[in-house]
């Protein structure tokens, strides 16, 4: 019956993932769309998207459109405020009445962490943009960054591409050298955007910024650092490790004795296309936790399982709905840091 059937959607800045759980926890059916962050889109726009992707995934679930399903959860990049999450479901019962009879919303960040555990835990997010939440047994939530382009977001893809474009600007400017030669990745930045001159780059971030396309260039920059070993664009990396050391080790400082004393230490969900280059970002990482903070353990973690289904485990944990789920199989762990193993 599709009143049984949870839903769940994973949206950020770039992309969004819908996925579609009978009770035994079995996604039987997936989708993807654009980004869903209302405060890039607007609310309105938020709304029409979340409801062609559910829409969408019906569709292929064989579950008429008119059809209600009986819960969506949203864990959507900008879902941070419970007012703002309250105004989104309210316009989406009224304009979109046969979606779902029920619906959860959090963001992006407490999807991950639902993905693994219904008792809380760490998630650094390092995607286009980056958000690091702690979420105790208890229900306490610690935000570190999450605040867009303007007000954080280090570690991110976007300030990975931002540092290098203000590396180059201020060394062709003369106005700090940068601690590597920069023509590498000046070069790799021209052809990027098609550029010749820095009047040129302008029109990239103002008047048509679009901060999803910028952050793209980060991956050129890891393939430079990876494949000419250029030394500007491996310190960039080095750097956003330690920003995403420092986001977990200050989220930490509030976690609970129970997530801490876990086989392992503190268990951190790694999620977004910049933990992909943990070659590149380990020096930074692992020299800030042992240098500069009191963290005896950390096991970083990489979901493996689609996105979304977080997203469905936070909206059965919060409706009370039967959904099976084995977590182990969620996720893999990829890196562990040992004080003293460093």
């Amino acid at each position: 019956m599709a009143t049984e059937i949870v839903c769940g959607i994973e949206g950020g800045a770039s992309n969004s993932i819908v996925v579609l759980l009978n009770p035994q926890g079995q996604v039987i059916a997936t989708a993807k769309g654009s980004g869903t962050n209302h405060h890039l889109i607007g609310m309105e726009e938020c709304r029409r998207k979340i409801a062609e992707l559910i829409n969408e995934v019906k569709f292929k679930a064989g579950i008429a459109v008119n059809t209600p399903i009986g819960a969506v959860g949203l864990s959507l990049s900008g879902c941070e405020l419970e007012n703002t999450n309250q105004e989104l479901v309210k316009g989406l019962k009224e304009r979109y009445p046969n979606l779902a009879l029920q619906y959860a919303v959090g963001s992006d960040a407490e999807g991950s962490i639902a993905t693994v555990s219904s008792k809380g835990g760490v998630v650094c997010i390092a995607g286009t943009g980056s958000n690091t939440l702690l979420i105790n047994p208890n229900g306490e939530k610690v935000q570190c960054g999450g605040w867009g382009n303007l007000l954080g977001d280090e570690g991110s893809a976007w300030n990975i591409s931002w540092m290098a474009v203000k590396y180059c600007f201020d060394a062709l400017d003369n106005f700090e050298q940068p601690p590597f030669p920069m023509e590498q990745v000046w070069d790799l930045i021209k052809d990027f955007f098609a550029i010749q001159t820095q009047a040129d780059i302008l029109d990239s971030f103002y008047a048509n910024f679009d901060k999803s396309h910028i952050a793209l260039l980060c991956k050129n920059l890891a393939d430079l650092a990876r494949n000419r070993d250029d030394k500007l664009a491996k310190y960039i990396f080095e750097r956003a490790g330690t920003d995403l050391a420092k986001s977990i080790a200050a989220v930490t400082k509030k976690a609970s004795e129970e997530l801490i004393n876990k086989p392992g230490g503190l268990h951190v969900i790694c999620v977004g296309s910049v933990w992909l280059s943990w070659d590149l970002l380990q020096k930074g990482f692992v020299g800030y936790l042992h240098n500069e903070t009191t963290i005896e353990e950390l096991t970083l973690l990489r979901l493996k399982t689609e996105m979304g289904v977080g997203a469905a485990f936070m909206a059965a944990d919060r409706l009370n709905l039967k959904l099976d789920r084995d977590y182990s199989k969620n996720y893999d762990v990829f890196a562990v840091y040992v004080r003293g193993n460093a």
